[in-house]
């Protein structure tokens, strides 16, 4: 679902659909095992093509090629994954008593990450999970 300022293109859709059917189906069990055959088959040819250069480039050339477009579909599944979450954690924290600096923490600074984390680390020493939080430092 594409958000109000940024309408989705069909190729978009289209690609974010692939991507999420070849995550989902690439990632189980059955897939790893094909690919472990795969390897295997390839080892076994070995004597019969003499280990030459060409036998070698076959496996190179598949693995390289199948790394270099896994990494876009396994990109593309996880920042939607992470939006999406994002999006869930930013509205539990709308409809709640935490504080709205929360629904921002992603665009933070890694000091303004670090400020939080001894905030809280504090809380945690201190134990009282009912008293009212001190404000921590503003995201930009």
């Amino acid at each position: 679902m594409a958000g109000p300022t940024q309408p989705r293109s069909p190729s978009g859709e289209r690609f974010r659909v692939f991507a999420a059917r070849a995550a989902e189906y690439l990632g189980t069990p059955r897939s790893f095992l094909a690919a472990v055959l795969l390897v295997l088959v390839w080892l076994v040819t070995g004597p019969a093509f003499h280990f030459s250069n060409g036998w070698q480039l076959v496996i190179n050339t598949g693995t390289t090629v199948v790394t270099f477009l896994m990494v876009f579909v396994i990109q593309t599944t996880q920042n939607r994954d992470a939006r999406a979450i994002h999006l869930k954690l930013d509205e539990l924290i709308r409809s709640s008593k935490a504080r709205d600096v929360f629904a921002d923490l992603e665009d933070a600074t890694e000091e303004e990450l670090a400020a939080f984390q001894r905030e809280f680390r504090k809380l945690r020493v201190k134990g009282d999970d009912d008293a009212e939080p001190p404000r921590g430092p503003r995201i930009r």
